[in-house]
């Protein structure tokens, strides 16, 4: 039976880090923010990779759908800004090691896939030169990456997934699920 309803994918970004927390995903002097909207351009602001500040602005970042990081993505407080702030700029997916638990259940329940890979597979995805653009068949639970460098070939992966947040995120979310159920 098809599950999928949602659209997952396309143009990745890489953060070449582990343990990036909710304060770096989201800044917490935004948490008073009344509208997800208003988190929008503050997404990563904060983010340091190899000492240096990230820059959250660019064409490149605001073209990502797609996030690909390293182990304990989204540890530190459990707060739901975080994913939101991921939301509401279109990013779809984020790919890890490892996550949160509380941070993953979050992005399940906002219809944002958390896809756990194992690290010899996240080494290769980072290893991959060009843009990548990342495929997901959510019915299938596999991830394509494939490079604008022809040479690069692609990368398919399987992942995980319970059935029922597979739904929830195919549905689109919670709200949307409940909508649908109830």
């Amino acid at each position: 039976m098809k599950t999928s309803m949602k659209t997952f994918g396309g143009p990745a970004i890489l953060l070449d880090r582990s343990d990036i927390n909710t304060d770096e995903i989201i800044p917490a002097k935004y948490l008073t923010e009344i509208t997800k909207a208003a988190l929008k351009p503050h997404l990563l602001e904060d983010l340091l990779l190899d000492g240096e500040p990230f820059d959250s602005q660019s064409s490149a970042m605001q073209q990502a759908r797609v996030v690909i990081t390293r182990a304990n993505f989204g540890c530190g407080s459990s707060r739901e800004h975080a994913v939101w702030a991921f939301e509401v700029n279109d990013i779809n997916i984020v790919i890890a090691e490892s996550f949160a638990r509380i941070f993953r259940q979050n992005m399940f329940n906002c219809g944002i896939l958390a896809i756990e890979l194992p690290a010899a597979d996240i080494e290769q995805l980072f290893k991959m030169r060009g843009e990548l653009t990342i495929e997901v068949d959510l019915d299938k639970t596999e991830m394509t990456a494939r490079s604008s460098d022809p040479a690069q070939g692609r990368i398919t992966c399987s992942f995980q997934m319970n059935p029922f947040d597979r739904d929830l995120v195919a549905a689109g979310g919670w709200l949307a699920y409940a909508d649908k159920k109830f």
